[in-house]
């Protein structure tokens, strides 16, 4: 992933997870499930930390605050192995983006540049994928 995308991500140990939101509320225990994620093989997606990842952050087709947040992240975990990634790691970004659109959602002005530089790489990853098999 190019520099200047990992490098408008805010950390996992920053206090504005506490400002973002997802399904149950504040996303404070957001950033806990991405150290969790950073620990799994790409191969591996069906664990607990993408079910709550998914039924938090993408819950019943909504997209909230923290949706936003966590893209870049799992886009950044992709780029590490897109051959071997599990499906769920090109479905959620993807899954979000739908979400944002119907019905509208903003993404909050501090997360946009992270949020669609990390789309914008999906098809490029998905191609990569796609030559390996």
């Amino acid at each position: 992933m190019p520099q200047g995308v990992v490098s408008r991500m805010f950390a996992l140990d920053s206090p504005r997870w506490s400002e973002l939101t997802h399904a149950y509320g504040v996303a404070h225990d957001t950033s806990d499930l991405l150290r969790r994620l950073r620990d799994l093989p790409v191969a591996e997606g069906q664990s607990e930390t993408w079910f709550s990842l998914w039924s938090s952050l993408a819950h019943q087709g909504d997209a909230y605050t923290a949706s936003f947040a966590v893209v870049p992240y799992v886009v950044e975990a992709l780029t590490s192995a897109p051959d071997s990634a599990s499906a769920t790691y090109f479905q959620f970004p993807a899954w979000v983006e739908i979400c944002r659109k119907n019905p509208a959602v903003a993404v909050p002005q501090d997360l946009e540049a992270a949020y669609f530089a990390a789309l914008a790489r999906l098809p490029a990853l998905a191609g990569a994928a796609a030559v390996q098999v």
